[in-house]
């Protein structure tokens, strides 16, 4: 978006639809699996290198801890630069905290542990169909909101 957006406007805008969030979801995973098979990769071809065998870390918890620090990369590096990720761009959506400032590192962080179990099992995505403000359980959680931006005016 061309057009900046001041705190206080972002803090008026309406929160996003649960559509709206499951197609920014689709769209950044497909981003995300591509990233994350690029990581296991980097990580294999270092296991060789230095220990003469890439297998010995499949299915390990360094493996688990190394994918999950790469897709927290993913999701805090856009977070913290910009508010949105490539999905989130396309959809006209941004996550900002309740006064409409964009995230701190902690509240990327909060935000990420917060989403896994949330978004891992459906139902917190969910809970925004019933929730009055149509917020997610790990948005409540990380005091974060994603807003449905304006369209961006032609002309």
């Amino acid at each position: 978006m061309s057009e900046v957006l001041t705190a206080q406007a972002l803090q008026a805008l309406p929160n996003a639809p649960l559509w709206r969030r499951l197609a920014a979801i689709l769209y950044d995973t497909l981003l995300l699996a591509a990233v994350l098979i690029f990581a296991t990769a980097l990580l294999m071809l270092l296991a060789l290198l230095l220990l003469g065998d890439a297998n010995g870390l499949k299915g390990t918890v360094w493996m688990f801890l190394w994918l999950l620090l790469c897709a927290f990369a993913f999701y805090a590096g856009f977070w913290l630069h910009g508010g949105q990720t490539l999905g989130m761009r396309a959809w006209r959506l941004r996550v900002v905290d309740l006064q409409g400032c964009p995230l701190t590192p902690q509240l990327a962080m909060l935000r990420f542990l917060a989403a896994i179990p949330s978004v891992g099992l459906l139902v917190g995505l969910l809970w925004s169909l019933i929730d009055a403000q149509r917020l997610c359980p790990h948005d409540r959680f990380s005091m974060t909101r994603l807003v449905l931006l304006p369209k961006e005016k032609k002309g």
